[in-house]
């Protein structure tokens, strides 16, 4: 059995997608916080089980008799290195063999702030014992292109990061990439640094949006305060406002881009550019 946790969000629901192209249904656990929500999944073959972060009196019954486990990271920002830790534990009591974890892009010297649970977690997940694969993905193309609205209305792509390089990838890429780790051996005690194959700037993403969408759009380059203002005017908490701060300061040295092509390499085929994203979208 193959367990998936946030099974009903975006990623989960794409590497179940994924997953059942590759395996049984019957072999698949959908985790999920909300029964009601996993119905859909239900009817297509798949077990689904409640499992909640916060409630871990629910994640030893959801894990019975799961050999590998994906653990997407949660959306609780100060929240996750905890909720982590029990879904880790529960693994632990109920002999999973494989726990793949959905961590960050360079995470082992990532100073964005975004890094530190993950890096957290994978030092618990290293030492609870279970045979491990780490997959850090880096940014998702969708960061972008459901902004483009924001970037028409505007004419232009607001950001603290002149020269930074860009090494995003569709989601779905990085769910697939997940379900082939997940769905294939080789894959103990392994790393990946998963992103895209080519790197993008500002620059050239406000060009590639002015061609999807005809409408002028440029980048606008402002300073850190004047970015978390623009963060905020949309409607972006504050705290997490500030979090895109740091990463796209971060950006701008480097530590959104990588080397790596195990994205590419473990779906077998050239990761989504934004252009195509864009053409999807």
């Amino acid at each position: 059995m193959i367990a998936i946790t946030g099974a009903t969000g975006k990623l989960g629901q794409l590497v179940i997608e994924f997953l059942a192209q590759k395996i049984p249904a019957k072999h698949i656990v959908a985790l999920v916080r909300d029964l009601d929500k996993g119905k859909a999944l239900t009817n297509l073959g798949i077990t689904v089980r409640q499992a909640d972060y916060d409630k871990p009196h629910t994640l030893d019954a959801a894990l019975a008799g799961v050999e590998k486990l994906l653990l997407i990271s949660g959306n609780q920002i100060g929240s996750r290195t905890p909720q982590h830790k029990a879904v880790i534990d529960a693994a632990v009591k109920n002999q999973v063999r494989l726990i793949a974890y959905t961590s960050i892009l360079n995470v082992d010297n990532s100073p964005l702030e975004l890094a530190k649970e993950h890096k957290e977690t994978e030092a618990y997940l290293r030492a609870s014992g279970v045979a491990y694969s780490m997959l850090r993905n880096g940014w998702y193309n969708e960061n972008y292109t459901d902004l483009v609205p924001v970037f028409t209305a505007n004419n232009a792509i607001t950001s603290i990061a002149p020269q930074a390089q860009i090494n995003s990838a569709a989601r779905a890429d990085y769910a697939l990439a997940a379900a082939t780790v997940l769905s294939s051996s080789g894959h103990d005690n392994s790393v990946y640094e998963l992103a895209g194959d080519n790197a993008f700037t500002i620059e050239g993403l406000a060009q590639a949006v002015s061609k999807h969408t005809q409408v002028e759009v440029k980048a606008k380059f402002v300073s850190e305060e004047e970015y978390l203002a623009y963060l905020v005017a949309l409607g972006v908490p504050a705290a997490f406002a500030a979090l895109l701060v740091d990463a796209e300061a971060q950006a701008q040295q480097g530590y959104l881009a990588t080397q790596s092509n195990a994205l590419s390499q473990l779906i077998g085929r050239p990761t989504t550019t934004v252009a195509q994203s864009l053409a999807k979208s």
